[in-house]
């Protein structure tokens, strides 16, 4: 594997509920994700045992991460440690770059 991925080579996927997903860069240790929301879309609260940061590149977004609940714009970012509980809604049709340590396999299928 060498150290380019090209947005053209990488599949979006339809998640359904106005998400898509497209897994970019990644290894065993990494992941980068890009997403699209549709406006109301919802991703539904979940955990896992990864690190994940999330920044955000377009629109705005009601984040829940653990306890506290925020609204987040372009350019703000979130970070969550393993198995905290975690999801948001989008408010305004936005984009997100998702970063996972290690990476998501389950993305992958």
């Amino acid at each position: 594997m060498n150290g380019f991925f090209f947005s053209s080579d990488c599949p979006v996927k339809d998640l359904g509920g106005g998400i898509k997903r497209q897994v970019l860069a990644h290894d065993k240790e990494l992941m980068v994700c890009h997403l699209w929301f549709e406006k109301g879309a919802v991703g539904s609260l979940h955990h896992h045992v990864h690190i994940q940061s999330t920044y955000i590149l377009k629109g705005k977004f009601r984040f829940t991460v653990g306890n506290e609940t925020h609204d987040v714009v372009a350019g703000d970012c979130l970070y969550k440690i393993p198995d905290i509980e975690h999801g948001c809604i989008c408010l305004e049709e936005g984009e997100l770059i998702d970063i996972f340590t290690p990476q998501r396999d389950e993305f992958l299928l």
